[in-house]
């Protein structure tokens, strides 16, 4: 899912730059220690430290409450929509998602993608 996610971000004309990876919550706040990140995407469901937790632990941090967070889920439920994006995420994306679904929630985020920049 996340070589989906980068594929589908780069044709919609996002400049991806280096994608760093991590298999759960706690891996990402690792990654998150030595890198700066300018967005997070996370699932909620995933090993270790989940989602939701996540995106806690990451609005409780001064030095990284700033960072977006898009949430791509499974989840479709307007409960954990609201609660998502009420613990601080920018964004919710629920898969199967179209490309432009996961485009335009980007572009919310982040802003409109650079086409000029990008190659398809």
């Amino acid at each position: 899912m996340r070589k989906v996610i980068r594929r589908v971000l780069m044709l919609s004309g996002f400049d991806v730059g280096t994608c760093l990876e991590a298999g759960d919550g706690l891996e990402a706040l690792q990654v998150l220690e030595d890198e700066w990140i300018d967005v997070v995407i996370t699932d909620i469901n995933m090993p270790n430290m989940n989602g939701e937790e996540l995106v806690v632990k990451l609005s409780e941090d001064p030095m990284r409450s700033s960072i977006p967070v898009l949430v791509v889920s499974t989840d479709r439920s307007d409960e954990r929509l609201t609660r998502m994006m009420s613990l601080g995420a920018r964004g919710y994306v629920t898969k199967p998602f179209l490309p432009e679904t996961l485009g335009a929630a980007m572009g919310k985020i982040v802003g409109e993608p650079n086409y000029a920049s990008s190659s398809f």
